[in-house]
């Protein structure tokens, strides 16, 4: 009996006879499936070192944040002191501004006072004719034209009597200060000379309290007082 080829259209994989085709299939489908199956979830070890890197990470994050708030704080502290000392060395400027014209105004007002005082009551029989206009510098108010009143009563018997009248003033103070009113203290010696004394000179401490008014760049004399007068002329 002559062997038989296959017929080309007739060519088919061999499956061996122990194999059911039912066997195969059933392993087609297990590989399509294991081909199927979804990946394979991290282990528990992957998980943690994935879950230690996330840690890692916001733990640095976390470190970094309150470096963030110490500068800002740094920062607005340090605005806050330059501000404060700003405004801190500006009112002391102001101040020291301030203070620095008070004192030169009272010593501009001790200083008129002085004057008035020394101008008022030194005269010699030569000069005492212009006493008045002298004064009038100092003077203010009514108490100008009353000095000149009693400055025109004085002046014949004084210069009769050859009087000289020295008036040195020994302190000067200000009592009171405000924009356009003062007071002020001044202490004297005045010596008093005449030929009818044989020249023996009379001395007598005073002190006066000058009441002042400012007018725009000067201070006048408007008022005053005697506050202390002693005779200390020697008695022989």
């Amino acid at each position: 009996m002559e062997d038989q080829q296959p017929a080309a259209g007739d060519l088919t994989d061999e499956i061996p006879a122990s194999q059911s085709r039912d066997d195969v299939s059933v392993e087609t489908d297990a590989a399509e499936t294991e081909s199927e199956q979804p990946e394979q979830e991290p282990s528990e070890s992957e998980t943690t070192s994935d879950s230690a890197a996330d840690d890692e990470t916001e733990v640095r994050f976390r470190v970094r944040r309150p470096a963030g708030r110490r500068l800002a704080f740094a920062a607005a502290a340090a605005a806050a002191l330059f501000v404060g000392s700003a405004a801190f060395a500006g009112a002391t400027v102001h101040q020291t501004l301030k203070d620095r014209a008070a004192v030169d105004t009272k010593l501009r007002v001790a200083r008129t006072a002085a004057n008035a005082i020394t101008t008022l009551w030194s005269y010699t029989p030569e000069n005492m004719d212009k006493l008045a206009d002298r004064a009038a510098q100092y003077l203010g108010g009514d108490f100008e034209a009353q000095y000149r009143k009693y400055i025109d009563v004085i002046v014949a018997p004084n210069k009769q009597a050859q009087i000289t009248n020295t008036t040195e003033v020994t302190g000067a103070a200000v009592e009171s200060l405000n924009a356009t009113d003062a007071t002020a203290i001044v202490y004297t010696n005045t010596t008093s000379t005449s030929p009818l004394s044989k020249n023996i000179p009379a001395l007598r401490y005073l002190s006066y309290r000058l009441t002042m008014k400012r007018d725009h760049a000067r201070w006048l004399v408007t008022k005053m007082n005697t506050i202390t007068s002693l005779d200390l002329t020697p008695q022989f």
